[in-house]
């Protein structure tokens, strides 16, 4: 019955934890990534399965090194397995068998410690009492120290005191072990009260796995509207995503062609402005150089008409005036004009041209085509809202089967049966709690009784020793020993009788004890800690030949799964869940139930069902072909850019009129003062004026239609390949769009559909690591096994074996402790007669007469005259 209860218990654990509900309102989650399902609600146990024994520990520590001792052996799996095979019944009924007979053989070495220890505890238990009546009957008869007779020796005082101090150390070690037995008994009896705490705690630790584990499973339940919702949220954004990445993809081999068509629009206004500047310019130079050449004619026949001044001719001046003149006229000629642009065509025709063209405006035309691209994602959610429509629709009917599927399972139910079974079973063990309490009242009840025999005769040695000591008179004879002395021997003697009466029932205790407590220690406790009672419990074919794995086999019929006591105990000892502890995927297999297709094949199978059409996207329309098909044609080619640069390069006079006026000015300078040479400075500062208001302007004019030309040079070189590359680069880029996305939109498609897919993947694996790790975590029936084994081993043997170990010391003490204290006993009690001394060099002897010696000392003789006496 409990093996069906517990099994519907863990199936409804499975089954739950897979089944997912949307029972949470619908939050926005970020864009595509790690899902957060938070963490699984948690009950705290509050059993702590580990004792620490206290000071009491060291008492117990040595018993388990004692034990090692008188048992080293390893812990005997083989021959356990092979008598549990046997069930010992064949080892019984057929004893004889050689095989029988090397088990009984390894047994018998396997235990050859204890039973030599029993046997000496048992010929103790069975010769003290002999020995006692022996001894008894012995002192009746004047023997064995039964005669109050004493012979005064020399050392006397000594050995009284020796024998003295070894009986009162051999009382003290009685003292310890019986203390030991004390604190051993005392301790085992508030660890009986500690049982109910342990066991409170534990039933306490089940209730909380037992309620706890509903809310963990709605919890697994309701994260599956966290996928949901996110997998919703996807396909509401399925344009900035899916047509996102698309267009990116699309970005990277479109947008150069359509940059590329944006500049060639750009340069179109350029070579506008430049045809105009260069028409411009042409016009002034032209103008300019009419005038200047006038102007230049003036001063070169103003200055002739100054150089024919008198001053100039030979015979009127110096010979370096005249000289100074005739280099001047000579000059004359290079003040003229240097180039020509008269000659030069404008470029009106080209403007006209160009002027037509930009009456088409390109970049808005390819702003249109940028738009188009851009607008991607939209075409995407225009073109998929049907599907996106079927896959919510698909989600909410998932939904609706997982709740529908979660009720078919009793799970409330089954947990509270289980709950009430743990009620039951705690009420049964509270039943039980005043039997033990009267049970450990009368175990401690025998413990103090034996403590005590042990206590009464360390009370006679002690109060002997005591009395003894204090009535002890060195200058007494034997004979006239006071009554304190007397009295103690008299308890010392009382106390060896009592330990002949009480030391073979003690012996019997201990024996019995140390067989129970050894065996206990050495074949449950310490293997328990060393986990090899699991290798013996998990044994193949142990329970049942035909079992390989006794609990799988005996709970799902399947000995052959790896299922072992030592795995469950250790899975539940870190706190795992119990679908991963009791390998309950056999009963339900989570994997099987959760594996993506039953979420996502029909989703899939939606989603591949996209179809995309990317070729209403146009990338530039005919108008924009045409007009970069106009501008390749609008006649840059056809300017003579040869003569306009020839001209543009030369100087505008054939000498520098800056250069000329300063030369000039010099060789005025060096003419004497008079009508010339200030006819002379008025010339040079008319040919500085005309560089400064003529030749000026019309070198800016030149150098602007040099810029103009060389960049309609630049751009007219190969334009009609230029914008013929341009126009493949705009087809292949259309093409590619028009006829070959299709693989850009199924490869992009399906990295969408696996992101969708990986959503229900993360939840599937969230749900198998939280139903493995952390729902229903079964820590309580590991706490369960310890706590059995600290009941058993740390309450119970531990104590045992201190008490036998303690009550054993004591016990085998008594026997020097009789030896000593009937030795002692001689040197307290006042003996009947006593031997004297005729050695008048050791003990001085009264002067008596030799006739009355009888009757002084009635049957006492003189000490023999041996040397050595």
């Amino acid at each position: 019955m409990w093996k069906t209860g517990i099994l519907l218990l863990l199936w409804v654990l499975l089954a739950s934890s897979e089944l997912q509900q949307e029972e949470k309102e619908s939050r926005r989650l970020p864009p595509p990534g790690k899902l957060d399902f938070g963490y699984v609600p948690a009950g705290v146990y509050e059993t702590l399965a580990h004792y620490e024994p206290g000071p009491i520990g060291i008492l117990f520590q040595m018993v388990q090194a004692f034990l090692c001792v008188v048992q080293p052996n390893a812990f005997p799996q083989e021959l356990i397995v092979k008598l549990a095979k046997d069930k010992f019944g064949a080892i019984q009924a057929e004893y004889q068998k050689p095989e029988n007979i090397v088990l009984t053989l390894q047994a018998i070495y396997y235990e050859i410690g204890f039973l030599v220890c029993a046997a000496v505890g048992l010929l103790f238990a069975v010769l003290m009492p002999l020995v006692g009546l022996f001894f008894c009957l012995c002192r009746c008869c004047d023997n064995c120290g039964g005669e109050m007779h004493q012979r005064q020796r020399k050392n006397a005082d000594c050995q009284r005191g020796l024998l003295g101090t070894l009986l009162f150390s051999t009382s003290l070690v009685i003292t310890i072990g019986v203390l030991c037995a004390y604190a051993a008994n005392q301790n085992l009896s508030s660890q009986v009260k500690n049982i109910r705490r342990l066991v409170n705690s534990n039933m306490r630790d089940l209730h909380t796995f037992a309620n706890d584990t509903p809310m963990q499973i709605d919890y697994l339940i309701s994260q599956y509207a966290t996928a949901r919702n996110k997998v919703v949220y996807d396909l509401d954004n399925i344009g900035p995503l899916l047509g996102g990445r698309i267009h990116d993809q699309l970005h990277k081999e479109v947008h150069p062609a359509l940059d590329r068509v944006l500049n060639m629009a750009g340069a179109m206004r350029e070579t506008k402005e430049a045809l105009e500047n260069a028409n411009a310019g042409l016009e002034v130079l032209q103008e300019g150089t009419g005038k200047l050449n006038f102007n230049l004619s003036l001063v070169r026949t103003s200055i002739n008409r100054t150089l024919n001044d008198p001053g100039c001719r030979d015979e009127d001046s110096d010979a370096t005036t005249a000289q100074l003149c005739r280099n001047i006229r000579q000059s004359l000629s290079e003040v003229q004009i240097s180039a020509n642009f008269t000659r030069l065509a404008k470029v009106n025709a080209q403007l006209k041209k160009m002027n037509d063209v930009l009456k088409t405006d390109l970049s808005a035309v390819v702003q249109r085509g940028y738009s188009s691209l851009n607008n991607t994602p939209h075409m995407v959610i225009e073109q998929t809202r049907s599907v996106v429509e079927n896959v919510q629709g698909l989600m909410d009917g998932i939904g609706n089967n997982i709740s529908g599927f979660s009720k078919a399972f009793p799970v409330q139910t089954s947990l509270s049966n289980f709950t009430l079974f743990i009620s039951h079973v705690h009420a049964k063990i509270e039943d039980h709690y005043p039997e033990i309490d009267q049970m450990d009242f009368y175990r401690w009840i025998g413990c103090i009784t034996l403590c005590c025999m042990v206590v009464l005769v360390l009370a006679f040695n002690y109060l002997g020793l005591l009395c003894g000591t204090l009535g002890y008179d060195k200058h007494a004879s034997p004979t006239t020993r006071g009554c304190i002395s007397n009295t103690g021997g008299t308890m010392l003697m009382a106390g060896v009788g009592f330990s002949f009466i009480f030391s073979w029932v003690l012996m019997g205790v201990v024996t019995a004890t140390f067989l129970v407590g050894g065996n206990m220690e050495k074949l449950v406790c310490e293997p328990f800690h060393t986990r090899d009672v699991f290798k013996v419990v998990d044994t193949p074919f142990l329970v049942n030949p035909d079992w390989r794995n006794f609990i799988p086999g005996y709970m799902y019929n399947d000995s052959d799964l790896e299922l072992t006591a030592e795995s469950i105990y250790s899975t539940c000892k870190e706190n795992k869940g119990i679908y991963s502890a009791m390998r309950l995927d056999k009963v339900f297999n989570i994997s099987s139930f959760l594996n993506t297709t039953v979420f996502t094949r029909d989703v899939v199978g939606h989603l591949n069902g996209v179809r995309i059409d990317l070729r209403g996207i146009i990338l530039l329309e005919a108008e924009g072909k045409q007009n970069l098909l106009d501008f390749s044609e609008a006649g840059l080619s056809e300017i003579n850019y040869a003569e306009y640069l020839e001209e543009v390069n030369k100087g505008v006079t054939v000498v520098d009129l800056r250069s000329f006026a300063r030369e000039l000015e010099a060789q005025t300078d060096l003419m004497p003062r008079g009508g010339l040479q200030t006819a002379l400075k008025g010339h040079i500062g008319t040919l500085r004026q005309i560089h400064a208001q003529q030749i000026v302007p019309m070198e800016q004019a030149m150098s602007a239609l040099n810029q103009s030309m060389r960049f309609l040079e630049r751009t007219a070189s190969d334009l009609p390949n230029k914008v013929l590359a341009i126009l493949d680069a705009i087809e292949a880029a259309q093409y590619l769009i028009s006829q070959n996305a299709t693989n850009l939109i199924n490869r992009e498609t399906g990295r969408f559909t696996s992101t969708i897919v990986s959503y229900f993947h993360q939840y599937i694996e969230w749900v198998k690591t939280s139903l493995a790790l952390e729902v229903a975590p079964c820590k309580p029936f590991s706490n369960m096994v310890d706590t059995a084994e600290i009941i058993t081993c740390s309450f119970l043997v531990d104590s045992m074996n201190t008490f036998w170990m303690g009550l054993g010391c004591s016990t085998l003490f008594l026997l020097p402790s009789i030896i000593l204290a009937v030795k002692l006993a001689k040197h307290y009690r006042r003996m009947d007669t006593e031997d004297v001394y005729d050695d008048i060099e050791t003990v001085p002897m009264k002067t008596i007469p030799t006739y009355d010696t009888m009757n002084r000392f009635p049957r006492a003789s003189a000490p023999p005259r041996h040397i050595d006496w």
